[in-house]
């Protein structure tokens, strides 16, 4: 396996220096460019003259896996099904060395072929992401994949393929009575997908993200190399992969941290009536030592019945002050919160759950509880899935936005944002619960506000494709544009979290100090920028020899 070139920083200046003049030159109007401010909607131009050339040029090639070339809408497609853009092949990986050679194969074809790659995996992206417009998907699900190898012991870790679904990883891990410990609220996501971005969940105040619970990862570059890379071995690629947006690499195999897995959980929800209430209430559980195992939010703003909604799945501690209780007209907060346990600590779980919510300040009528398995609560979104498929309402736009808000100014942010822009959340749920950074990893590609505590902020909407009303597309991209807007007006030092911009001077902002980095970790990685050009940060390079 190759490796790059040690001291990253001082050795590369003259591969820097060349990306850097690409950067500058592909600006001047009439070119490539690298720097356009122009909105990247979906194409409507025809496919580009020389397709049937590069058509032909990948069928030349030897693989243990195989390229379609027909009926490839699919790979046009995503959970956001708002953009759709067509390549002109899909690959098909049985191994890694078919990612490689494809790779290498568009390097060698140069510039002058405007061929770019995107890894897909279980085609969760919102923004078209994983799609390559005229270029080449790979379907990463079709990698094949050795056994899951899980390894007990003092330091317990698994090692899978960057194309294995998490569900997959938990059904395998609990074998051994172990697990993952940082989690995504949803798990039919393939690995190399969630540790391109982050992978944040209710877990993460404890545990960090998902990228901060990686001891080692397999990544085939820009350049077509395969690399093993570590903490302790090619750092640098490492840390840039973890939250880099697919840009320096995909990744194909990964060895994950775990830890000892309960078999239940006792899972609480409560409310709020006044905002600085509930997230006081959130911090003081995320900086407590002993605290609950899963802490999220979410706000319920003007919803007629939610507590009948709720006793499907939730039981109330006062049955009769519960049926009182009327959330119509009213902007709540939820604060749902989770401890594991095994069925032979009940008792002592009940006392430590008692204690817990005896520190909270919530509305002592609406505290529902319930006792499920430690799976069924880890896969509670795919029950949620099933439901809205068998209702043909999975597949449709969905203009999801989420944001992470300095601590500072969440206040401010609520009382703008639940208080003027946002009128209901009929078109789906809105997460916020804030995060200790004390437990992330900074060196990673990930960028957060600067602040120590900071709060996930989710916009989880639907939109009825041919609605005009306030459940279409144009209202809830209409109402997200107007939250983004009030955030820079109100300088709030907030960060886009799964960002999308369509210029790279927005990206240079959202990047921030760490912008230059990010280009010189492309420079030396992905030098023709070949690889995930559905984010839309850089264009493939023109040739400056």
């Amino acid at each position: 396996m190759g490796s790059p070139a040690s001291g990253f920083l001082k050795q590369n200046n003259v591969i820097f220096l060349r990306f850097f003049m690409i950067l500058v030159l592909s600006c001047i109007p009439d070119r490539t460019n690298l720097c356009s401010n122009h909105s990247f909607d979906t194409p409507k131009i025809p496919p580009r003259s020389g397709s049937s050339s590069f058509l032909s040029s990948l069928k030349t090639l030897t693989l243990d896996g195989y390229f379609s070339f027909e009926n490839l809408e699919h790979a046009a497609k995503d959970f956001g099904n708002i953009y759709h853009y067509l390549p002109i092949a899909v690959l098909h990986p049985k191994s890694v060395s078919d990612i490689s050679s494809t790779i290498k194969h568009i390097l060698d074809m140069g510039s002058a072929a405007k061929l770019t790659v995107a890894a897909r995996g279980h085609g969760h992206s919102f923004q078209g992401q994983a799609q390559a417009y005229q270029g080449v998907v790979i379907n990463m699900e079709s990698l094949e994949r050795p056994s899951m190898y899980v390894k007990t012991g003092d330091v317990p870790y698994v090692e899978v393929s960057g194309g294995e679904l998490w569900i997959n990883i938990l059904h395998e891990t609990l074998k051994y009575g172990l697990s993952p410990k940082s989690w995504t609220d949803y798990l039919h996501l393939t690995v190399g997908g969630t540790l391109s971005n982050a992978g944040i969940s209710g877990q993460a105040f404890r545990h960090g993200p998902q990228i901060d619970n990686v001891y080692q990862l397999e990544v085939v570059t820009g350049r077509g190399e395969v690399i093993t890379c570590s903490d302790q071995k090619n750092a640098e690629l490492f840390y840039g992969v973890l939250g880099g947006l697919g840009q320096f690499g995909i990744i194909t195999r990964a060895r994950i941290s775990l830890g000892p897995a309960e078999k239940m959980v006792k899972w609480i929800r409560v409310l709020y009536s006044e905002f600085s209430t509930f997230s006081n209430d959130q911090e003081h559980l995320i900086s407590s030592e002993n605290s609950f195992d899963y802490i999220e939010g979410f706000v319920i703003i003007n919803r007629t019945g939610l507590l009948n909604n709720w006793r499907s799945s939730f039981n109330p501690k006062d049955p009769v002050q519960a049926s009182q209780f009327s959330s119509d007209g009213k902007v709540l907060y939820c604060l749902e919160m989770v401890k594991y346990f095994n069925p032979d600590e009940t008792d002592i779980l009940n006392q430590n759950v008692e204690k817990l919510l005896s520190e909270l300040n919530y509305i002592p009528s609406a505290l529902f509880l319930s006792e499920v398995s430690y799976v069924e609560f880890l896969d509670r979104v795919h029950l949620s899935e099933i439901k809205l498929r068998s209702k043909g309402l999975w597949e449709v736009p969905h203009p999801w936005l989420n944001l992470l808000i300095p601590k500072s100014r969440i206040f401010d942010f609520a009382e703008e944002v639940f208080g003027n822009i946002v009128k209901d959340n009929s078109n789906g749920p809105i997460l916020i619960y804030p995060v200790n950074k004390a437990k992330w990893n900074n060196r990673t590609s990930m960028i957060t506000p600067e602040e120590d505590i900071m709060y996930l902020v989710a916009f989880l909407s639907s939109a009825f494709p041919s609605s005009t009303g306030t459940d279409g597309l144009e209202h809830i991209m209409t109402q997200n544009q107007r939250i983004l807007d009030f955030c820079a007006k109100a300088k709030l030092g907030a960060k886009q979290y799964l960002p999308h911009y369509s210029s790279q001077n927005e990206w240079q902002a959202h990047f921030g100090p760490q912008w230059e980095t990010f280009v010189q970790r492309k420079s030396v990685y992905d030098p023709l920028a070949i690889l995930a050009p559905g984010q839309r940060i850089f264009q493939k390079a023109i040739s400056i020899s």
